[in-house]
């Protein structure tokens, strides 16, 4: 995997070493995600379980320990549940991604053991990551380890760990949050032009967390002036045709191939100094199980919530998954290839957005596809220019 500014990280082929072969295909998730890896097919009774995916528990929940809760970007649920496996549970590490010491606008992959670890890479980083490259790290380790990643991410794990036993041994637990996509390095880096901070001077760039939401921080060598922006703001900036294609072709925004799923509880925020608070999307009986556990030790404080509580918190995911089907009936018109998804009801999601969305969505794919060429084919050993450079 090579990293390109203006995309993310794209994988670089080969040349003659790829030409026949095709295991990375079997779990890469910008090829195919079956969405029934990690609940196996369970009915979908509701039009809940078409939308967002089967689950076995719903609970809005935030980390008991205020530290935790205010280093974390909506309550800091995952980052509790980490701290329970690795103190509470006997896990021996904590595969995710954090700031980069070196580069702190870039992500770099961890595999924290200890509580200042998991804390100092809380809160999220809307940069691209791969932490599924941390994986080899953990392969000679004793112990079982979790994993936190993008719903992709936990797509692609869910998916390796069965062809591959030794892995499968190593993770005990994957926990994945919400996602909108994921900003280029190009959008952080425009950010910090809009601040007037220069890079060589950036010590630590923080997107969110220290409260609810939290803003975008950048501390530099004169760590007293922190310069900030609103998360509203630089949301929007980093945001602004910024995600890679892969993102505005995703089906699982809510986390769906994971044994937990958290995001923001958007529905009960109102900017009134509450320090976070999540919906936590259980969807295995091991992630069932952790949870439980995690709330009798006091990591975590949870209260009841209901599919329409995930419905009123999260509708610009919900509204952008609806109209999947349609981007991708377009670049199948044009011949133009796209992930293959499994058990995602696409179409049924797709009929609920009305005739004027369908229309428009389609329509403006088309122009997209044709403006930006997707439509070309590339031979396997073929590599973007720009990732050749990199």
């Amino acid at each position: 995997m090579v990293h390109v500014e203006s995309e993310a990280y794209r994988p670089r082929f080969a040349a003659g070493g790829c030409a026949d072969c095709r295991d990375c295909l079997e779990f890469c998730p910008g090829a195919a995600v079956n969405g029934d890896l990690a609940t196996g097919a369970l009915p979908k009774s509701t039009e809940a379980d078409h939308e967002f995916g089967p689950t076995l528990e719903i609970h809005e929940g935030w980390a008991s320990d205020p530290e935790v809760r205010y280093r974390g970007s909506s309550g800091g649920v995952l980052s509790a549940l980490s701290l329970f496996c690795l103190e509470q549970a006997g896990f021996a590490g904590v595969v995710h991604a954090g700031m980069d010491p070196s580069t702190p606008w870039l992500n770099a992959n961890h595999v924290s053991r200890r509580r200042p670890e998991v804390l100092a890479r809380a809160g999220s980083r809307y940069s691209p990551s791969a932490p599924c490259a941390a994986l080899g790290e953990i392969s000679s380790d004793a112990g079982v380890h979790v994993f936190v990643g993008k719903p992709c991410d936990a797509a692609a794990v869910s998916a390796l760990v069965r062809r591959d036993p030794v892995l499968r041994a190593k993770l005990g637990l994957v926990l994945t949050f919400f996602c909108a996509g994921t900003p280029s390095t190009r959008g952080t880096l425009d950010l910090l032009e809009h601040l007037g901070v220069p890079r060589a001077g950036v010590k630590e760039v923080h997107y969110r967390g220290g409260g609810w939401p939290g803003n975008f921080r950048v501390v530099t060598d004169d760590e007293a002036h922190a310069k900030e922006l609103s998360y509203r703001e630089s949301w929007g900036r980093l945001a602004a045709g910024r995600r890679p294609l892969r993102c505005s072709l995703c089906p699982d925004g809510l986390g769906r191939v994971a044994d937990i799923a958290s995001g923001d509880a958007w529905q009960h925020f109102k900017d009134d100094g509450d320090p976070g608070r999540s919906l936590i999307l259980v969807r295995t009986e091991k992630g069932r199980a952790i949870l439980a556990a995690a709330v009798r030790a006091g990591y975590v404080t949870i209260n009841g919530a209901e599919a329409d509580d995930v419905l009123r918190a999260q509708p610009n995911l919900l509204d952008r998954r609806r109209l999947l089907f349609g981007r991708m009936a377009a670049f199948r018109l044009l011949g133009a290839p796209v992930p293959t998804y499994t058990g995602f009801s696409l179409f049924r999601s797709w009929v609920r957005s009305g005739p004027r969305q369908q229309l428009r969505s389609v329509g403006g794919t088309v122009r997209r596809i044709l403006r930006r060429r997707w439509y070309r084919r590339r031979l396997p050993t073929e590599v973007e220019p720009e990732a050749e450079r990199s």
